[in-house]
């Protein structure tokens, strides 16, 4: 045989073996690196391309070799849609299985802190419930609910600048459940519970704006007489004709304090279970509606969203006056004269007496 034909024959040999191992050794690194329990945490980052996920996981040992790994998500038309974040890989997870996973988006779930805050909490209120789950700190929290300037949510921007308010975001953190990332500041917190507000503010029907106009109040005050409404009223029912006693004592010539229980149990600071009539006169401060005439300076607790629909939304009647049944039903006598009223509470009494109420 002619070497020239030898040689030829040699080249194709070497060529062939050289395919081969190559071959060889592409399909080993598309194997699994070796299986153990190490979970491997690595964070995707927005805008990274595939080149660098390859080598991301190349180097945390999570795939044999970035630069083969790349060319077979090219083969497989894959590594365009990968999705940030931080993903949890076990060692010897199947290539197929590790382009799913970045796929899918199955990142790492956050530890969150979760918690719910009741309609007709106060601030002070929230601050305690937070700092007995040891997810904020009271002071830091009510220091910050006395600066709005703070904050990035819109409705904030109608309080007005008045020393008399007690805490200037009172009745602007919505009551609702919450799930926030843990370790999450007070900041984080009153910033998501604005938020919420706003959200909630938005969903009103179309022209609640105008309605404000027909009332004559401002959105401020408004969010003042839901904040009445909350705390006075149990049954949903009842709110839209308790507003409207509200705005009947509000209007009337000349006004008639409003003289609303709730406000001296906020102006007291802590809730008693029956006011006394010491309570009522001598607690000097500008919620006191006993000692104060119109509305108090702000909300005196969150309202919820069917309050701020019936300070919105009040019902027209001409009561001017309210009492609470005391038969068991949280429900309310309404009376438009005095002598009526004093009836009802007699009523109310005797109510009382016999379901064994103080």
């Amino acid at each position: 045989m002619p070497k020239a034909a030898v040689w030829t024959i040699i080249v194709v040999l070497l060529f062939l073996g050289a395919v081969g191992a190559s071959a060889l050794y592409a399909v080993s690194a598309l194997q699994p690196v070796k299986a153990s329990m190490e979970e491997v945490h690595i964070t995707i980052d927005k805008g990274m391309n595939s080149s660098q996920i390859a080598s991301l996981l190349e180097q945390n040992g999570l795939i044999r070799n970035g630069f083969i790994f790349k060319l077979y998500l090219k083969y497989r038309n894959e590594g365009q849609h990968f999705q940030a974040g931080e993903y949890a890989v076990t060692k010897g997870t199947p290539l197929d299985e590790i382009i799913r996973m970045l796929n899918s988006g199955d990142t790492v779930k956050e530890e969150t802190d979760r918690f719910t805050i009741p309609e007709g909490y106060t601030a002070e209120q929230i601050a305690d419930k937070l700092a007995e789950l040891k997810i904020a700190d009271k002071s830091k929290f009510l220091r910050l609910v006395s600066e709005p300037k703070q904050f990035s949510a819109k409705y904030i921007n109608d309080i007005p600048v008045n020393a008399s308010i007690k805490y200037p975001l009172e009745g602007y953190l919505f009551p609702e459940t919450y799930e926030l990332k843990k370790g999450s500041s007070e900041k984080d917190i009153i910033e998501r519970m604005l938020l919420e507000f706003d959200k909630r503010i938005d969903s009103l029907p179309v022209g609640w704006r105008k309605q404000l106009d027909k009332l004559g109040i401002g959105f401020h005050q408004m969010l003042t007489v839901a904040s009445l409404v909350e705390r006075e009223v149990v049954l949903p029912e009842e709110r839209p004709i308790v507003a409207g006693v509200i705005y009947n004592r509000l209007h009337d010539k000349p006004p008639m304090m409003l003289q609303i229980d709730a406000t001296v149990q906020y102006a007291l600071g802590h809730q008693k279970e029956k006011l006394i009539e010491g309570d009522l006169y001598q607690t000097k401060s500008p919620y006191n509606t006993y000692l104060h005439e119109g509305l108090p300076p702000g909300p005196i607790a969150s309202p919820s969203i069917s309050a701020i629909q019936a300070a919105l939304y009040p019902e027209k009647t001409k009561y001017f006056f309210y009492v609470t049944k005391k038969d068991g039903t949280n429900a309310h006598y309404f009376a438009e004269t005095l002598p009526q009223h004093l009836k009802n509470i007699e009523i109310s009494k005797k109510n009382a007496s016999k379901i064994g109420q103080k």
